[in-house]
């Protein structure tokens, strides 16, 4: 989504006054959130089969009531070292009707966060981090990076580019 898109995107929630909820995330210490309507499911610990020739992020596929989900490890698409263990939980999402698993650190909670209290992401920002961010929200002692599902998963946009 670009800048300008995300500005009114912004401005339109903004305006309402409105409160959207996210399901909260770790990665590496860090506190990510995403929209919960944006998540299928939430699962544990599954058994991933690698996929030959895949993007190094892409960490393989795994079976969900039959269908078959691809398994993004977060981690790496951030550019950070994988986990050691394989104790990661998986958050399922929807991208241009296929289901992505999201291998995350650990889940927290769903926090309804008002629409003013949403910033822009600040220049400070890690570079790989701000790729795939949508802004920040302010929580008590943290700060939630909002990750842009679309563009985190979005493959065919990387290949044009």
């Amino acid at each position: 989504m670009s800048e300008d898109m995300t500005n009114s995107v912004h401005e339109d929630v903004a305006g309402t006054g409105s409160s959207e909820e996210y399901v909260t995330f770790m990665i590496a210490n860090q506190l990510f959130g995403i929209p919960v309507l944006k998540v299928q499911d939430v699962l544990s610990s599954c058994k991933i089969t690698r996929i030959p020739l895949a993007p190094p992020e892409i960490a393989g596929s795994l079976n969900l009531r039959g269908r078959i989900v691809t398994a993004m490890d977060v981690r790496r698409k951030l550019g950070l070292p994988s986990l050691e263990n394989d104790q990661s939980i998986s958050i399922v999402v929807e991208h241009q009707n296929e289901l992505y698993s999201l291998m995350v650190d650990s889940v927290g909670e769903v926090q309804a966060l008002k629409a003013d209290e949403f910033e822009h992401n600040p220049p400070t920002m890690e570079s790989h981090f701000k790729e795939y961010s949508l802004g920040i929200l302010r929580l008590n002692d943290q700060l939630m990076v909002v990750l842009d599902v679309n563009r985190l998963l979005d493959y065919g946009e990387m290949i044009a580019a």
